[in-house]
């Protein structure tokens, strides 16, 4: 049993809708569609390694970036990546056509 210092971690199994809801005080982060893009990132993430991932929507809004296209991520970071070169440089998930969700690096 846990002392009250100590903190006892819990993860807990999270639908696509309960996931997409923890995001709702932070309105200006993600998309609808960037937000179920990101849940199936996770999702296969955690099937792929086996383990489980802590749901912390204020590190994931630090961690990842949507933009409504390459040259919107291009302007913001004053360069001129092309798709294949920076998917060599982070992590990338499309988001329909042209939407982008880029892991900040």
């Amino acid at each position: 049993m846990a002392t009250k210092q100590e903190k006892v971690k819990m993860i807990n199994t999270l639908t696509e809708f309960e996931f997409i809801d923890g995001f709702k005080n932070r309105p200006d982060n993600f998309s609808y569609d960037g937000l179920k893009a990101l849940f199936k990132y996770y999702e296969k993430l955690e099937t792929d390694t086996d383990q489980r991932i802590e749901f912390d929507p204020i590190a994931i809004c630090c961690e990842w970036e949507e933009y409504k296209d390459l040259d919107e991520f291009n302007e913001n970071y004053s360069d001129d990546y092309d798709f294949e070169t920076l998917c060599e440089h982070t992590q990338v998930i499309t988001v329909g056509e042209d939407k982008l969700i880029v892991q900040k690096f």
